[in-house]
């Protein structure tokens, strides 16, 4: 193999090569369906910037107020065509995902009202916003309210739980796209319209939002186009392609972006203000990319789930499952495990891959958390990472490559630090 020589220099022993490879063999029928889905993505993002009028123009920075940003305002626009809105907000300004989230939630609801998820608790960031756990400024200090419904089971929707928990109070139903730090399966697009429907059924003028962060073209479709109010994502994420610095996007109707704008700069500003700063043409070249990286995480997530499931590790996705998300939940059931395999990970980075990630507090979350993250922009998981908080049952959670032979290196240096550190045998 034209690659031997290589892995062996990472320290990457023969028999852990061959494995991956026989691994790789039994998944490469996976890849043809992914790569189908990034070519209908890729053509649709392209559509839509021509659609748009992108050009070189759209490009140029502003400063200031950054009144007649057109990068600016036509990159909304194409967000908008490419997840089939009416309006978007597309901005540097957005720091992270919980921050789109939260402008979002505050926007869209008001003293009195009660935000209600039918799939169980939103993951730790949110629960601060939202006042499930103690954060400062969080929705329950300006009376706004918050209650869930568990999943069943066997991961399904709980309808008749569903139906007697939405009341007249419930002003914004929030629906979780992805598992975050949980045991449960991510969401089709197909699942999410079916739970929209039904919650219309009970409540028709409700706003529904989808966090849509992990789960951006890895389907033909995405939940704005089944009926949901807004989809809100981070740009460090899939819709940023590994090239957008920073922003999150918020893409949905008129009136739920207007109320969000409001939020963002202030009330009578909304959309009018808020300079690109040089950011337009990453995040149009992001965009442009977006689709191809998200694929190549996605091969990259089939196949660490057939290498750790083939060591005796169970992993959700299996390796055969169609995908609604980037992640791999790897159950490693020691904390030592997911402190060697985060180890692995970073020490596959490109960058800072002489650095030892260890178990921390993090803000917004109540356990320890390590994350493995070698990043060209910090913290972004679109690239090559693996995090997951020391508590039981002890997941890790493997994301990201921008490129599939980075993410399956990952794959192997993440083995070969388990083996080194004599955690699992082959």
């Amino acid at each position: 193999m034209i690659s031997e020589n290589i892995y062996r220099s990472f320290g990457i022993c023969d028999e852990l090569a061959e494995l991956v490879r026989a691994s790789e063999a039994k998944v490469r029928h996976r890849f043809e369906a992914i790569d189908e889905i990034a070519e209908y993505n890729t053509l649709k993002v392209v559509r839509a910037m021509q659609e748009c009028g992108v050009s070189e123009a759209c490009m140029l920075e502003t400063t200031g107020y950054g009144y007649n940003d057109i990068g600016r305002d036509k990159l909304e626009a194409v967000y908008a065509k490419i997840f089939g809105a009416e309006d978007a907000l597309v901005r540097s300004q957005i720091v992270c995902g919980t921050h789109a989230l939260a402008i979002a939630l505050y926007g869209n609801t008001r003293p009195g009202d009660e935000v209600y998820s039918p799939v169980g608790m939103p993951y730790d960031t949110l629960q601060q916003v939202l006042g499930v756990t103690e954060g400062r400024g969080s929705l329950r200090e300006y009376g706004v309210t918050f209650r869930y419904t568990e999943l069943l089971p066997d991961g399904g929707f709980d309808y008749e739980g569903i139906r007697s928990s939405i009341s007249e109070k419930t002003r914004l139903v929030e629906i979780q796209r992805s598992r975050g730090y949980s045991d449960r399966r991510s969401f089709s697009v197909e699942e999410i319209g079916e739970l929209i429907s039904f919650v219309r059924s009970i409540k028709k003028d409700v706003c529904i939002m989808v966090d849509n962060c992990y789960g951006e073209y890895t389907e033909l479709t995405e939940p704005s186009q089944v009926g949901a109010d807004m989809v809100v994502g981070s740009l460090i994420k899939n819709p940023g392609g590994g090239i957008a610095p920073v922003g999150g996007y918020i893409a949905g109707t008129s009136e739920c972006i207007e109320n969000c704008a409001a939020r963002l700069t202030a009330p009578g500003l909304g959309k009018e203000l808020g300079p690109s700063l040089g950011a337009n043409r990453l995040l149009y070249q992001g965009t442009f990319l977006a689709p191809s990286v998200t694929a190549s995480a996605q091969k990259s997530a089939v196949l660490a789930a057939e290498v750790f499931s083939g060591l005796g590790f169970a992993c959700h996705p299996d390796a055969e499952d169609i995908r609604h998300d980037i992640i791999e939940s790897v159950c490693l059931k020691d904390p030592d495990r997911v402190i060697s395999f985060c180890k692995g990970i970073q020490k596959a980075a490109a960058v800072d891959s002489f650095a030892a990630p260890e178990p921390a507090p993090m803000p917004g979350y109540e356990s320890d958390i390590i994350m493995a993250a070698g990043c060209f922009i910090s913290g972004s998981s679109i690239e090559l990472s693996a995090d997951g908080p020391l508590r039981e049952p002890y997941n890790v959670f493997f994301q990201g490559g921008l490129n599939y032979a980075h993410g399956k290196l990952g794959i192997m240096m993440a083995a070969q630090q388990l083996l080194d550190d004599g955690l699992i045998r082959l």
